[in-house]
């Protein structure tokens, strides 16, 4: 039988046990301000830009000043340091012109609408440049945005999936009794990396297998060197929430630091739309996460057909990010609750 003076009792014991964990209580009032915060920068600004122009130029502050067509509302102008890095885009119409004002060359895709309409911008601030043009189909949203789903799915299985399951084990003293073992830390951590690594990597790959045959995603590079980058890139993160949860004890706390991670990582780090043209801050701050890199060096592989050797600074990136989170959390661990 329903009796309400039980359930009133429940509720404000669950009320006064939320309410008494400060750090929790803090994180849930921080968090949304910090996002707004944070987007209100990132995303303010005159207007959304309607075209998106390479430049090929080292300095490119400099050659904008005295050009008039760089001076131009809503285009984004997109720094390259080398052409054969800019064509791919311009192929697959991820940007609609790419500029040379060292050589005075400009090339436009002919069959891109966009490439077209910013062309005619372009010809009346023109002065002296060769035109060149190129040709390419254009590349469906979907091969675009595969890895930045399947590197969003693969971060949120590597963070939460071992977040939530130390804390518990903690919670549950299953910690305390390995702590009476010959286990150190290291190995205990290292078991939890090898074993979210391997769950990680099988979904994935049945995941994309099955989804292959419906979908037929464009794959221009290697599979083994996107399978090697998808096992930097889940080690990084697993390591990342082993880092989070090494010595947290409250399932709410390692749950707001876990969505501290992950909601900048998913909105800022390319999953959904390109970081080309943002400003120089934001993608200075998406430098930071782990899903930025795996993001880039997946998306170079499948659409560009780029090699490990084009995204060995994405891969030294996610090596490094790994070997740092693992050490320190084999260093920070605690197999206790009541610390």
């Amino acid at each position: 039988m329903f009796k309400f003076s039980r359930f009133a009792a429940v509720v404000k014991a669950r009320n006064l046990e939320f309410f008494r964990d400060k750090s929790s209580l803090a994180w849930n009032i921080l968090f949304p301000v910090l996002l707004l915060v944070i987007f209100s920068f990132a995303f303010s600004g005159d207007g959304r830009a309607v075209y998106k122009v390479g430049v090929i130029e080292q300095n490119l502050v400099e050659v904008a000043k005295p050009n008039p067509f760089m001076q131009t509302k809503y285009i984004d102008f997109v720094q390259y340091k080398q052409l054969d890095k800019a064509m791919p885009k311009l192929d697959q119409h991820g940007i609609d012109m790419i500029i040379d004002l060292t050589h005075n060359h400009y090339w436009v895709n002919e069959q891109s609408p966009k490439s077209y309409m910013v062309e005619k911008i372009f010809i009346h601030d023109a002065d002296g440049l060769t035109r060149m043009v190129t040709t390419g189909e254009p590349i469906r949203y979907i091969d675009w945005v595969l890895p930045g789903i399947f590197g969003m799915n693969m971060m949120f299985s590597c963070l939460f999936g071992v977040g939530y399951v130390i804390v518990r084990y903690r919670k549950n003293s299953v910690l305390k009794r390995l702590k009476a073992t010959p286990l150190s830390a290291l190995e205990f951590i290292s078991a939890q990396l090898l074993s979210r690594l391997f769950i990680v990597l099988f979904m994935v790959s049945v995941v994309y297998s099955g989804c292959n045959l419906f979908f037929d995603f464009i794959m221009l590079g290697s599979y083994l060197n996107l399978f090697l980058i998808a096992v930097a890139g889940a080690m990084s993160l697993i390591s990342l929430g082993l880092l989070i949860s090494t010595r947290s004890k409250s399932e709410e706390l390692v749950g707001g630091l876990l969505n501290m991670a992950t909601w900048p990582m998913m909105l800022l780090s390319g999953v959904w739309f390109s970081l080309e043209g943002a400003p120089q801050f934001v993608q200075n701050i998406a430098e930071v996460f782990p899903l930025t890199h795996l993001v880039s060096a997946a998306r170079s592989v499948i659409t560009e057909g780029a090699t490990l050797q084009d995204v060995s600074y994405q891969l030294t990136v996610l090596l490094s990010m790994t070997a740092i989170c693992l050490l320190l959390s084999a260093k920070l661990f605690s197999w206790d609750s009541d610390r």
